[in-house]
């Protein structure tokens, strides 16, 4: 898998697979070749994708980004008994929420998110939620409430898929956002960690979270699969995967002809013990792109800034350059520059088949707090343009907020 070209010498020695119909009787799999056999066929040389207007415009996907330092702030806010906190409580905390610029002028970027007022102490300014933010935040509790199974069963999926069915909660942590999970999962275990979790200790001497199932999982491409009648069950069965071209895209003819090869190789689960695989041959690779149409699959927006896949390498089992998995399947993910970030989306999500993909519960919410970011910006628009000097004076009016603190803390 993801190879140089080989050498004449080397490619004496490759099996040429001739692949049968899947849908032949079960009889066949006997006959069918060990794992190990399928290997690498044809000399692939990646194809470069042009920009699809489509995909760069899915708006939640690419509000993402911005969106996580927001709910952690409001989170920190709502969790406050009075629901309202000082600057001061959060000034210092801008690596904490992932904010790059001043705390305060972050959050009066927002103002409809955000609701700022002068407290009673030195004249600070404190904030709260405004009222449209409040109403979401509510809704969004009353749906981590009610859809708190299918969240859990999501992380554990997460899980099971790795090669020791336990990750470390630092790994975990990271990918919370994606799993639609609250940031303070980890921290409450008695309420959210049910009699599959087990928490352990790891070989560094940090903590573990592992899965214990005996029942099968199936994936959501099995599952797919299996609703069209394009699958039964049954060991080394092939499964094509769904394949979207972006308009403008042509793949070489020899291209084409590898990858309709591809198709027909056997899927193997990322959920299945795949320790009897050649990881450098064609069906190795298949079982790297299953897994990560499965974790796409899981997250909220199908999608995945692609540098967070690389921790994730060790505890998969994914190959060094797993990256160029995306690459070569320009059909299945595409890859978006946006925010000077690439971010890898799953094309099959944002397809005509609705049943193809099972709309995550935090999905609509997200959605909702993208909108109000919306509203900020026409907020913002339309005071500058009633007055220039709005943003010197705000700007001056955070610098001595920022000195009374200090004062405040020379004194203490």
């Amino acid at each position: 898998m993801f190879l140089p070209k080989p050498k004449s010498s080397v490619l004496k020695q490759l099996f040429f697979v001739t692949f049968q119909n899947p849908i032949l009787s079960r009889a066949n799999h006997l006959y069918q070749k060990l794992p190990q056999q399928y290997t690498l066929t044809c000399s692939y040389v990646d194809e470069k994708s042009e920009k699809d207007s489509y995909y760069e415009s899915i708006e939640h996907i690419h509000k993402s980004k911005e969106l996580k330092p927001i709910l952690s702030l409001k989170d920190f806010i709502a969790q406050n008994p009075n629901g309202c906190i000082p600057i001061s409580d959060v000034s210092k905390r801008g690596l904490q929420f992932d904010v790059k610029i001043k705390v305060a002028r972050f959050l009066r970027q927002y103002p409809s998110i955000f609701e700022e007022f002068v407290g009673p102490k030195y004249n600070l300014p404190w904030f709260r939620l405004t009222e449209e933010a409040a109403a979401i935040n509510r809704e969004e509790n009353k749906v981590l409430e009610e859809y708190k199974e299918d969240l859990k069963e999501r992380l554990k999926k997460f899980i099971l898929m790795s090669k020791e069915k336990v990750l470390p909660f630092k790994i975990i942590k990271g990918m919370l956002w994606y799993l639609g999970l609250p940031e303070d999962f980890l921290q409450h275990q008695d309420k959210n960690f049910d009699s599959s979790f087990r928490v352990v200790e790891l070989e560094d001497g940090s903590k573990g979270l592992g899965v214990e199932s005996t029942k099968k999982i199936l994936s959501v491409l099995q599952k797919n699969a299996m609703r069209k009648g394009l699958y039964y069950g049954e060991p080394m069965e092939a499964i094509e995967f769904p394949l979207f071209p972006s308009k403008g895209l042509r793949l070489r003819r020899k291209i084409q002809d590898w990858l309709k090869e591809f198709q027909k190789l056997p899927y193997v689960s990322p959920y299945e013990d795949n320790s009897h695989l050649d990881p450098n041959s064609d069906i190795g690779e298949k079982r790297v792109v299953g897994l990560l149409h499965e974790f796409l699959s899981l997250f909220v927006e199908h999608s995945v800034e692609r540098k967070k896949l690389l921790c994730l390498k060790k505890y998969f089992e994914l190959p060094q350059k797993v990256h160029k998995a995306f690459e070569r399947h320009p059909h299945m993910f595409y890859l978006s520059f946006r925010n000077k970030t690439c971010t890898t989306i799953l094309k099959e999500a944002y397809g005509d088949d609705e049943l193809a993909m099972e709309r995550h519960p935090m999905a609509m919410i997200r959605k909702e707090y993208i909108k109000l970011m919306k509203e900020s910006e026409v907020i913002l628009k339309r005071r500058r343009a009633n007055n220039p000097f709005l943003e010197y004076k705000k700007l001056d009016f955070e610098m001595d907020s920022v000195n009374e603190v200090r004062r405040e803390e020379e004194k203490q």
